[in-house]
């Protein structure tokens, strides 16, 4: 090999890898920017404009913390339930072949996912009662999908031949499950997470039409207020959380996933 050939091969791997270096740190510092640009600009909006008493009530730090943290303790409590149920679940029907049983439990998934987010959470609330709980549980029932499916995905996905080998090499059932299969199928589960996540801080909004609170209660009294500054200030705190969360549920999974993959 020329010494010109052996100065281009190293110029394209240092091209590459500075392109991959240019990539992770858009992907690492990229959301939060945008984030900070776009409450920045929404401050500077807000504080240039003259608020009436019913904007003043609304937009000040007390209500939209309350607000926000409604919303927060609604998604992660929604969140942590779904993965407690779906990831055991997917686990669980990864050791199932019948494909009756698949169909019977998906199908039971997606019913929260094919009916309308607001008239999920209202017909459980006429059902039930209102509040938190069961808001909590819309939650759960529209986002749980994601989860379960991509659990089951991600194991099955597993060359056949890594498991057998460590069978062969005397682990037991669990140790394989442990050891071998979750911290292969981890990238996909995460994604589904990731997923059910952002369902969480989208259906999430919908809660205050049952009293439970969150940034919904904004945006609602904006439109029927028709008060401009407070249902943008709502939406965009909103899109806000849901690109944080997804942000963050994005760097878990490239410190959580095995090397290599």
């Amino acid at each position: 090999m020329s010494v010109q050939a052996s100065r281009d091969i190293a110029t394209a791997f240092g091209t590459a890898s500075n392109r991959r270096g240019k990539y992770f740190s858009v992907k690492r510092f990229g959301t939060p920017v945008v984030i900070v640009v776009v409450l920045a600009v929404l401050f500077w909006w807000l504080s240039s404009l003259t608020l009436d008493s019913i904007e003043q009530r609304t937009l000040n730090w007390p209500y939209l913390w309350e607000r926000t943290y409604e919303h927060l303790r609604l998604t992660v409590i929604a969140s942590a339930i779904i993965a407690v149920i779906a990831i055991p679940a997917g686990i669980i029907l990864s050791r199932v072949r019948s494909k009756v049983v698949h169909a019977v439990v998906f199908s039971i998934a997606n019913i929260g996912q094919s009916t309308p987010a607001i008239g999920l959470v209202i017909l459980l609330a006429i059902v039930w009662e209102t509040g938190f709980k069961v808001a909590l549980i819309g939650l759960v029932a529209y986002s749980v999908l994601p989860v379960l499916r991509n659990t089951l995905v991600g194991i099955q996905q597993i060359d056949a031949s890594l498991t057998e080998a460590a069978r062969g090499m005397g682990m037991k059932p669990l140790q394989v499950l442990l050891r071998i299969e979750l911290p292969l199928a981890v990238p996909v589960i995460i994604a589904g997470l990731r997923t059910a996540l952002v369902f969480c801080v989208g259906v999430a909004t919908v809660a205050t039409f049952i009293n439970a609170g969150g940034l919904g209660d904004m945006i609602v009294n904006g439109l029927k207020l028709q008060r401009w500054p407070v249902l943008v200030t709502g939406a965009v705190v909103v899109s806000c959380i849901a690109l944080a969360i997804d942000w963050l549920a994005g760097l878990a999974e490239d410190l959580i996933k095995p090397k290599g993959t």
